[in-house]
């Protein structure tokens, strides 16, 4: 059977650990070889093509998962909106079944989760998910690796996210716990999370917890990282000016984060739009770790790969 990455709780909490290490020995030899990877018959994605959907804009995904399967050695195949049957009525269980005699590994960035799980219900090879509206687990990897590399270790860390309930918060939670760290979510009661839409928490996973509270500062208090996300999603449009008047008291300034840590870091995973969810002067200021954060991207998805894939 293969493996699938869907919400991250597919990882144990010893492999997310290796997995992290690994993104960290991938990261430092790419940086020693000034960027540029030897490829050869050796290389752990030799000979595998990997289909990439993107049924959703991208940048940080787009780019990080096409680069990271042609450094290790394999052929990354990019599928957009409208180019597969997919956008004209074929299921994904058709689409799982062909794309298996094809190619080695599915990621897609889509909009429903149920794609997803669909795909990975019928496909022989393992399926990623880059992105749904449900969960965003590809980018917690990259966030812990972040936090691991300001701070020597994920395990006891507090990490406080405010802002949109979405699904980087629910995927925090998922992988965030598993990796030991103490998620604290602050969210307007509007938006929250209801009972039955709350990830199963870290009794379950790891040593890590998590809290839902309306109140920023507090969810703030003593976190070693306060991130946050664009206030508005690709879907939200409808509601926009109502989640902007919800989200006002939750953006992420320098008041906020004086709230934290003296050693906190900022955090977003992009697009920021400054002035809004975010202040300019923490975005590109010296305690954001956003710009890692995004090129964390790239290593911590290649180790995933290689995981999936078996090729380590």
């Amino acid at each position: 059977m293969p493996r699938h990455f869907l919400t991250g709780d597919e990882l144990t909490a010893a492999e997310l650990d290796a997995l992290l290490a690994r993104a960290s020995e991938l990261k430092s030899a790419r940086r020693a070889a000034g960027g540029r990877i030897a490829v050869d018959a050796s290389s752990p994605l030799a000979g595998a093509s990997v289909a990439l959907l993107f049924e959703r804009p991208s940048t940080r995904t787009r780019v990080s998962f096409e680069v990271g399967v042609r450094e290790l050695g394999g052929q990354p195949l990019i599928l957009r909106e409208g180019e597969l049957q997919l956008s004209r009525g074929e299921s994904p269980r058709d689409t799982a079944l062909v794309l298996s005699r094809y190619v080695s590994l599915i990621a897609i960035r889509t909009g429903r989760h149920s794609i997803v799980r669909d795909l990975a219900e019928h496909a022989d090879v393992p399926v990623v998910n880059m992105l749904t509206a449900e969960h965003h687990p590809c980018q917690v990897l990259a966030d812990l690796l972040t936090m691991r590399e300001r701070f020597g270790r994920v395990a006891g860390l507090k990490l406080a996210y405010v802002g949109d309930w979405n699904n980087v918060a629910r995927s925090l939670i998922v992988l965030g716990s598993k990796a030991g760290v103490e998620v604290a979510i602050a969210t307007p009661a509007e938006l929250a999370p209801a009972p039955g839409d709350l990830p199963a928490s870290a009794g379950e996973h790891g040593a890590g917890s998590a809290s839902v509270t309306t109140d920023p500062r507090a969810a703030a208090a003593g976190a070693h990282a306060v991130y946050t996300d664009v206030w508005v999603s690709m879907g939200d449009e409808a509601g926009a000016e109502r989640r902007r008047e919800l989200l006002a008291p939750y953006r992420l300034d320098e008041g906020l984060l004086e709230c934290a840590r003296e050693d906190a870091i900022a955090l977003h995973c992009l697009p920021a739009h400054p002035g809004e969810e975010i202040s300019a002067g923490v975005l590109y200021g010296e305690r954001s770790a956003i710009w890692d954060q995004a090129e964390n991207r790239l290593h911590a998805q290649k180790a995933l790969l290689e995981l999936l894939l078996g090729r380590r």
